[in-house]
């Protein structure tokens, strides 16, 4: 987690690194810092605890610190508490060297213990000072440069970072490393820019560089060099990113995230016409053909949060279609249960970040063990997309509210067409079914907004139900997946205890825990399984459920059982979770603003997690 970001250029750094911070502050929130070099070579550092608003305040907007040169950090705290003292950026004590740090150093109280037996001495709880003390130490013993002293102590650390270093003998320059966690590099004219992702370069270029693992590179003003391990100069090619600088921007909503979910099906919309071409799919861009298709036996869809629920999803729409085994793993249990892979397994990893520690891990894994991987990815040049065999991009654009939406349905998309290209590769789906779930496939867009015209009625109903404290969903075959990710979104946003259950398990356990006034969400959109699911509703309303359905129009019956229902269009059952996920967002939206909540910002949460 965390975010940081840096400038180096002759325009005043502070007010830049705070913007750019302000469009990191989803990556962790717990304190924020700056670190800013004059023009007589003196750094001022600031640091505040709480939101970036309080630096922000404490420094007039960054007007009141004065320097072109600079670094800043937003911290989700993982080595010690939330506090000034333990905030970014943290420095050497003669202020030789000061950086901030995305990332874990595993093995910081080993290297603690070192510097402590030469004369060290600390003054926070983070294994970021102890790096940053380290690098300090080689500069010093051995006297040859940065370069040198970064990439000695690059050697030592265990874990995974991406800092920004700045050097009191080198006041024009930056350097950056980085192991895992993500860094991203821009230039302008006379101006670099480095940071956690794209949002804050945005809107000073769209050519970016990103540093690969265990490189360094080193940012003048307008200028940047990359070096290896053994201190080699290496070259790295530009990439251009299509995203419009102004996604990132609220554009008149409260939050980002109810502008997210009214931007899906745009996201939608522009995923599937990346991948379906003259009324077909075509996955030539993904390098999966005919060939690759038909020697996949068996596929693995690993992956963490709401990308583990897209998976869940995905195992019922490619087994259902294709008619390949699917197994849907947690990227955090992956490693741990030595799965059996080979060459003929197709391992799906899936992640909006493209950085996510567990996926990532997962990912490494998968090739070790020689099977075939496939990453769908929201971010082009993510460590993901660039270790994977195949990427699958989606086309969601930045995504700034901790709790995914966009990319969430955008990651769909990707499940969907998967699956029905396999399929028609494999031979299991004909050429009049596959046509007509191409047409319902583009039609999902349009279908999307008509959901999202009902939201006036659920943010009634979620007002009605502010006061809840305990909230079940539950569904079955593909509605489960649904209620998954519905119960998952209440838990981040609104702080309800939320479960998600398959409908046919409540007898199992469950309904043990429904009592008058429980709000149950039933899912039934699922022609086949309706009745029963229907069932299991009237099971915990005789319990003393107050029942919330979401099912498609024409399933006017389930109006004898719930006491409040949300139609959404009819389409191909396969592909019903794009339209009933809506009105589950805008359910934990609504009742999160009632409540009076930080709807972008939840507590304890970041967007990407990019340490285990």
């Amino acid at each position: 987690m965390c975010g940081i970001v840096g400038y180096n250029g002759e325009k005043k750094a502070a007010p830049i690194l705070l913007e750019g911070l302000s469009k990191l502050e989803y990556r962790g929130y717990d304190s924020a810092g700056i670190a800013v070099r004059n023009k007589t070579g003196e750094t001022e550092i600031v640091k505040a605890k709480g939101r970036l608003k309080v630096l922000s305040e404490k420094t007039d907007g960054g007007n009141a610190v004065e320097g072109t040169v600079g670094i800043g950090h937003t911290r989700w705290a993982t080595h010690g508490e939330p506090s000034e003292i333990n905030a970014h950026p943290h420095c050497s004590d003669d202020k030789n060297v000061i950086g901030v740090h995305n990332g874990i150093i595993e093995n910081y109280q080993e290297l603690k213990d070192k510097l402590a037996r030469h004369g060290y001495t600390f003054y926070s709880e983070t294994d970021t000072e102890v790096a940053i003390k380290l690098i300090d130490y080689y500069y010093k013993t051995y006297n040859q440069g940065p370069l040198y002293a970064i990439t000695h102590a690059m050697t030592r650390f265990r874990g995974s970072y991406a800092m920004a270093v700045m050097f009191k003998d080198y006041p024009d320059q930056i350097y950056a490393a980085r192991n895992d966690a993500p860094m991203v590099i821009g230039l302008d004219e006379g101006e670099s820019f480095l940071a956690s992702d794209v949002t804050p370069i945005l809107k000073y270029t769209k050519s970016v560089y990103y540093i690969g693992n265990q490189q360094v590179a080193v940012l003048g003003k307008g200028s940047v060099k990359f070096y290896d391990l053994d201190q080699m100069e290496i070259d790295i090619e530009p990439s251009t990113v299509t995203w419009d600088a102004n996604a990132a921007e609220r554009g008149g909503y409260e939050h980002f995230m109810i502008k997210e979910i009214h931007e899906q099906p745009k996201a939608v919309r522009d995923t599937i016409n990346s991948v379906v071409k003259d009324g077909k799919i075509d996955l030539s861009e993904v390098g999966i053909d005919e060939e690759t298709a038909k020697k996949i036996h068996s596929i693995q869809i690993v992956a963490c949060g709401s990308a583990y629920h897209v998976g869940v999803v995905g195992q019922y729409v490619i087994e259902g279609l294709a008619r390949i085994p699917v197994r849907v793993e947690l990227a955090s249990e992956f490693r741990y249960r030595d799965p059996l892979l080979d060459e003929n397994d197709l391992v799906i990893i899936v992640s909006q970040s493209g950085e996510t520690a567990d996926s990532l891990a997962a990912l490494r894994l998968a090739k070790k063990k020689g099977a075939r991987t496939l990453g769908i990815v929201n971010v082009v040049g993510s460590s993901i997309a660039r270790e994977v065999d195949h990427v699958f991009y989606t086309l969601a654009g930045p995504e700034i509210a901790v709790a995914t939406t966009k990319a969430y349905s955008a990651q769909l998309i990707a499940m969907y067409a998967l699956g029905m290209q396999l399929a028609k590769y494999k031979g299991t789906l004909d050429d009049e079914r596959y046509a007509s779930m191409i047409e319902e496939l583009q039609n999902l867009p349009d279908q999307m907004s008509r959901v999202l015209e009902d939201k006036e009625r659920i943010q009634w109903f979620a007002a009605k139900y502010a006061n809840a404290q305990d909230m079940y969903f539950i569904g079955r075959g593909i509605d489960y997946g649904i209620s998954l990710e519905g119960s998952l979104k209440m838990k981040e946003i609104s702080y309800v205890h939320s479960e998600a259950y398959a409908a046919g398990e409540i007898k199992h356990g469950p309904i043990s825990l429904i009592e008058n006034g429980t709000l149950v969400v039933g899912v039934a959109t699922q022609k086949r399984l309706f009745e029963k699911t229907r069932s299991n509703m009237v099971e915990v309303k005789s319990r003393g459920a107050y029942l919330m359905g979401i099912t498609n129009y024409g399933n006017y019956s389930i109006e004898d059982t719930a006491d409040f229902v949300v139609y959404i269009p009819k389409t191909d059952e396969y592909f019903t979770t794009s339209l009933a996920i809506i009105p589950l967002q805008l359910l934990s939206y609504y009742l999160s603003c009632a409540k009076g909540l930080n709807v972008d910002k939840p507590r304890n949460l970041a967007k990407s997690v990019t340490v285990e």
